[in-house]
């Protein structure tokens, strides 16, 4: 099944209820129908063999996501904060492709031979070359949708190649088609690069509800957007909520009904926090990978209230899980021998299903015989089947020849109410291998002494998990998407380190 399907669907079902954008302009989908089928047939025609963007997101997103399915050519969202350098290396590997950008990427563009067109530019072309006919978007489920580059954390990124089976089989699986309400609308705020914001643009669109983008993040700015366009449900990453709920002024957002995050570890004070701020509201944690199509387990937002409000600690501990895994997934937690483990166990989480890719483009499937993709997160599943997140296995901090997994340590640090931020890592220790090293951000108007929090962590762990020096920063490296880069900190540990020495 093509993505362009799920267009049609709605153009079918929803007729001209608005879908895209603000209040002062919006798509509806037998518009965007429209623009696509002019899209397809210019794309046909010029032999062009990818749409590549290269902006900020925005309605004209949503578009190209769809357009270039009808043409039956992928979508190659990239990270327009990356270097020239960089750009220009990820736009070598799609030959003929159209890439929608802005001026400051043009010799980007020119340097790897692509040919570039302006979001206000293609929009315009579309509209005065309206296709005769509907286009008949190819039916091969196998073609591939979209190809999403990894953050880089860790190693170069690398090209998730997403086909339309996977896709569909995530949207059709975990949505209801046309049910949300006329009056709903969401907010999206990650960067079009990210698979949250490929996933969000067809979702919301296949439930019917009408799409906001908020191009640039502050916390405030999102706020007087969601009070103007009246947004029932928003999209955000920790940090983001973070920002939102120590925002200046007015917090109120009487018409938010859902709030989903996602990304990285939420800390607790923040969700709590969150959870009190606006008890109208029903949170939701998504877990999920660029590889998976996005979400692959949810924790609801009955799970949620019901954490904060028991006296039962095995579920209170849940509000730190990503909750259970969909019902179109399979998972299992895998020993260091690939035996599945029993519940309570830390292991490696392996997944599979319908909407798992586990393709990257110029290496292929890295799916095992069975179909199950390796997530490289460790985690459990406890007796209920809620899934506990302990972080990345390439992040294990080996000390004394004792493995560390610094997101436990990590936990304990957030746990902490002067704490709105951390990370451990393994520094070069000549009688350890590693020594452990924290960098903590305050929560505002906070203060608490190394020494002070070096205690917490050793009461509540031990003491080869009690980091040997804890640092203060104003912030820490992390992405768009709030993912910590953790070799930034790293290495400004080391060069710390080399002046002091």
């Amino acid at each position: 099944m093509n993505v362009s399907i799920l267009l049609d669907m709605v153009v079918d079902g929803l007729g001209d209820r608005p879908l895209l954008g603000r209040r002062e302009r919006t798509y509806t989908a037998p518009e965007v129908a429209a623009l696509c089928d002019s899209a397809a047939n210019l794309l046909t025609e010029r032999d062009v063999k990818a749409l590549v963007y290269l902006d900020v997101n925005g309605p004209c997103f949503t578009i190209a996501l769809f357009a270039a399915a009808r043409a039956g050519i992928p979508l190659v969202p990239l990270n327009y904060r990356q270097s020239a350098d960089q750009i220009v290396s990820l736009l070598a590997k799609h030959p003929g492709a159209l890439v929608i950008t802005s001026e400051q990427f043009e010799d980007s563009c020119s340097a790897a031979g692509l040919a570039t067109v302006t979001r206000d530019e293609w929009l315009a072309e579309l509209s005065a070359s309206p296709a005769a006919s509907p286009f008949e978007a190819p039916q091969d489920p196998e073609t591939p949708a979209a190809i999403i580059y990894t953050s880089g954390t860790t190693s170069e990124p690398k090209g998730v190649v997403l086909r339309h089976e996977n896709l569909t089989s995530y949207v059709m699986g975990s949505v209801e088609f046309a049910g949300a309400a006329e009056s709903e609308a969401a907010l999206v705020s990650v960067p079009p690069y990210h698979i949250a914001a490929v996933a969000n643009a067809i979702t919301n669109f296949y439930a019917g509800r009408r799409t906001v983008v908020l191009e640039q993040f502050s916390g405030e700015e999102w706020l007087e957007t969601v009070r103007s366009e009246e947004i029932t449900n928003a999209l955000v990453v920790p940090t983001m909520l973070a920002r939102i709920i120590d925002a200046d002024g007015d917090r109120s957002a009487p018409s938010l009904r859902t709030l989903s995050y996602g990304g990285a570890a939420m800390p607790r004070r923040v969700i709590e926090k969150a959870l009190i701020e606006w008890p109208h509201v029903g949170f939701v944690n998504a877990y999920g990978l660029t590889e998976t199509s996005s979400t692959i387990a949810v924790l609801g937002p009955e799970d949620h209230r019901d954490a904060v409000d028991s006296a039962d600690e095995n579920v209170r501990r849940r509000l730190g899980s990503a909750g259970q895994v969909l019902p179109t997934v399979e998972i299992e937690i895998r020993g260091a021998d690939g035996a599945v483990l029993a519940a309570g166990e830390v292991g490696r989480i392996w997944v599979r299903g319908e909407q798992v890719s586990g393709e990257y483009s110029g290496t292929g499937s890295v799916l095992d015989g069975a179909g199950f993709f390796d997530t490289r997160d460790e985690g459990y599943l406890d007796v209920d089947g809620y899934l506990f997140i302990g972080g990345r296995t390439d992040d294990t901090i080996i000390r004394g020849g004792e493995n560390i997994a610094p997101a436990e340590i990590e936990a304990v640090l957030l746990a902490h109410e002067a704490v709105a931020d951390a990370v451990v890592v393994g520094v070069s220790d000549v009688e350890w291998g590693q020594r452990l090293e924290a960098v903590i951000v305050t929560a505002p108007n906070a203060h608490i002494a190394s020494h002070d929090l070096r205690e917490f962590v050793r009461t509540r762990l031990r003491g080869s998990k009690t980091p040997d020096t804890i640092h203060v920063w104003d912030e820490l490296p992390r992405t768009e998407t709030g993912k910590l880069v953790r070799r930034h900190v790293l290495a400004k540990l080391n060069a710390e380190s080399e002046r002091s020495s």
